[in-house]
């Protein structure tokens, strides 16, 4: 057995592994905590590439408690599917784990008085029985849920309005160019801002995986919130929910250190009683034009949206993805960005 060499390595370094199978944002709180109270006391394991073989979740909650670095080894002797196969069988161990029940409330009892352990995931109760297998599965059937909705990221305390909205602080960042969400995975023009002006089956993804996104698009200067769709046959619902998803990721994003600016979309006037909700006051605010102007209805639409957008939130930058239309735009300044897609079209490319 080789001697273990630990490095520290920054936490921006670091990259998770895409295909993780292993769900654990329902422990990320629970080791957060422990790190909080204990110190990070376990290395992380990562292959030459800083991609992370085992502690993901650990990573996770770094992000969380703003550390900057952490104590890494390199497994460097291990083939690629040799690390794939530690990546599983780590995670595998600790899923088949049982616990001594006589044994575990003996050590819980000794530490009531000094340690809250709830924080690190023990609830024990003497006079609760042990939950089935039923309850059991149901717990895990809830976890999946939260997964799927991404239920723990709503903050209660960080929304406005009777659809509860994710309110977002905006920033101060004017970009000098932006690119599609779409490159954003292989591109290292990182001076730009990053737009999700395409269609939304090209960034579902972050809603599905919102962190491993999110880091991806740490390095960029800003990011626009997602542009998920209002097309005007959707059922208003459908609608609410679009909007709710923008301004969620919005908020992740803007909790991880992003600079975030707002992307603004509506519908009918009926939409007006949600779709400005969670925006901030006077700041910069991103709206598209792509697709609008040979068409009397979606132009009408975008101008009367337009209108009751600076009545309500008076930006003070508008940036405007997609060429300029006429419209009252109040006294914001106005920030034109070209539709690239289109451009390569004209170019033949």
């Amino acid at each position: 057995m080789k001697n273990i060499s630990i490095r520290y390595i920054s936490v921006d370094d670091l990259k998770p592994y895409g295909k993780n199978p292993r769900l654990n944002k329902a422990s990320v709180e629970k080791v957060a905590n422990s790190i909080r109270e204990f110190g990070f006391k376990v290395p992380m394991v990562i292959d030459k590439d800083n991609v992370i073989v085992t502690g993901h979740t650990r990573y996770e909650a770094c992000l969380r408690l703003g550390i900057k670095t952490v104590p890494c080894i390199i497994a460097d002797d291990l083939t690629p599917k040799q690390i794939k196969a530690f990546r599983l069988a780590d995670n595998k161990v600790g899923e088949d784990s049982l616990w001594d029940e006589d044994m575990l409330a003996d050590e819980l009892d000794e530490l009531v008085d000094e340690l809250d352990m709830s924080e690190f995931g023990f609830d024990w109760d003497d006079d609760e029985n042990e939950p089935d297998d039923e309850e059991e599965e149901s717990e895990n059937e809830r976890h999946r849920t939260d997964d799927a909705y991404n239920l723990r990221e709503f903050d209660p305390k960080r929304c406005e309005g009777f659809y509860q909205m994710p309110t977002l602080h905006g920033c101060s960042v004017i970009p000098h160019d932006l690119i599609g969400f779409n490159f954003a995975k292989t591109s290292k023009e990182y001076s730009k801002g990053v737009h999700f002006y395409v269609d939304d089956y090209q960034f579902e993804r972050i809603w599905n995986d919102p962190m491993t996104n999110i880091d991806r698009l740490r390095p960029f200067e800003c990011v626009l919130t997602p542009d998920f769709s209002l097309y005007l046959d959707m059922p208003i619902a459908m609608q609410i929910w679009n909007i709710y998803r923008s301004r969620l990721i919005g908020q992740m994003m803007e909790r991880e250190g992003l600079n975030v600016i707002p992307t603004v979309s509506w519908a009918e006037p009926s939409s007006y009683q949600f779709c400005f909700d969670g925006l901030p006051y006077g700041g910069i605010l991103s709206v598209s034009t792509v697709g609008i102007k040979k068409d009397e209805e979606s132009l009408r639409i975008y101008r009367d949206g337009i209108r009751e957008l600076t009545k309500v939130k008076k930006p003070k930058t508008l940036l405007i993805y997609g060429g300029m239309v006429d419209a009252e735009y109040g006294d914001a300044e106005l920030v034109e960005f070209s539709n690239k897609v289109v451009e390569k079209m004209k170019n033949g490319r």
